[in-house]
């Protein structure tokens, strides 16, 4: 079994959920929920997959808070 980190954003035009996986091209998906989003994701993210092992572009390391005064 393999993990990704997925990215989750609002679109605030649609108001859908956006997740994509940092450095894996193709790999993004959007849905209403959250748990729709992580079933949609898990499938693309299989049939890229089937492609063969992707050669990630980047890799997620962590989110950060940045203050700003």
């Amino acid at each position: 079994m393999k993990n990704f980190a997925a990215i989750v954003e609002r679109d605030p035009v649609t108001g859908l959920l956006v997740g994509y996986v940092p450095g894996f091209p193709g790999a993004h998906s959007q849905a209403e929920s959250l748990d729709e989003l992580n079933v949609n994701l898990r499938e693309v993210v299989a049939m890229l997959l089937e492609d063969g092992e992707p050669k990630l572009e980047a890799e997620f390391v962590v989110t950060q808070r940045v203050a700003v005064a």
